[in-house]
Order: C-alpha cells, then structure tokens, then sequence
C-alpha cells in the first residue's frame, strides 16, 4: 500500500490545477480499500457556478460514478485542506473510512479547527481523521495564490483610480 504522502502529493497536483483555473488551489482524491485513485476533484465552484463544487464534493462524486454507488465504505479521501461543514457533511453520507487532509483551517474547518463534526455522537457512521499531512506545501500554495489575488487588486484598484 502506498503513503499518505503519496496520495497527499496527488491531491496538491489537482490542487495545483485548480490555483492555474483561478480558482482557490484544493484537490482532492478518493481512494479505494486496495489503494486505487477511483475519484479525483478539485475546486471548481466559480467555473461550474456552483457553491457545492469543492474539492471533497468533486471527489466524491467522481469516486460514485467510477464504483456505481454512492456510499464509499472502505474508502479514503485525501484532501488538501481541512473540510469545511458542508463536506463534512457529505464525507459523513458518503462513509468515508478515512479522512487525510493537509492544512488546517482555522477559520472554517469543521473536522478539528472550529468544531469536529466528524466525531459528534449522533452521527451514524464513524470516520478515523489524520491531519497534517503535506500540510505546510498545501499552506504555501494557498497562501502564494491568495497573495497573487490580493497584488491583482490592487493593480486593478490602481488602474481604475487613473
């Protein structure tokens, strides 16, 4: 079976491709219980203009397709950043077996950072969470490409005051 990290490196290339589509730089990968990728996904919510297409969503719904069913038992998903409530949500109905992510979110993470949705007792399916991994190359293109639109406007903010 291969790493974390290996997988990890996986999702940070979608995450790579997302950053290059203008959109906030997260992947994500679905793996199976015999260490096969069946589902890919990256941020993609200003291009599909669509609020649920983050990473975690686009995994998840790739992974679907690729095994026929909705409820992903045995598999691990692999994602950049720390899920926010929404996926949480869905890595929960998917049942998930395990979750990896990278970075930690502090302002909305909702596995570990701002509250641990993952772990509440009335939830009907258990995931085993792993964090950290990769994280500080998933903080540092996160951080590279919110540093490159913040420059962008304000060069635009500058153009329009001339």
């Amino acid at each position: 079976m291969r790493s974390d990290e290996f997988y990890m490196h996986r999702a940070l290339e979608l995450a790579e491709q997302a950053g290059r589509a203008g959109e906030v730089p997260v992947g994500a990968v679905v793996v199976d219980a015999e260490g096969n990728i069946v589902g890919r996904g990256f941020n993609s919510p200003v291009a599909h203009h669509d609020p649920s297409a983050h990473a975690e969503v686009q995994a998840l719904r790739d992974a679907g397709i690729t095994l026929s069913n909705y409820r992903l038992e045995g598999c691990t998903l692999y994602v950049t950043l720390e899920p926010c409530m929404m996926c949480s949500g869905a890595i929960i109905h998917a049942r998930i077996r395990r979750l990896v992510y990278g970075a930690s979110e502090p302002r909305s993470g909702m596995v570990e950072s701002k509250a641990n949705l993952l772990a509440q007792p009335w939830h009907f399916h258990r995931v085993e969470v792993q964090g950290g991994v990769l994280a500080s190359r998933a903080s540092r293109l996160l951080k590279a490409f919110f540093v490159e639109r913040r420059a962008a406007a304000e060069q635009r903010k500058g153009q329009d005051a001339s």
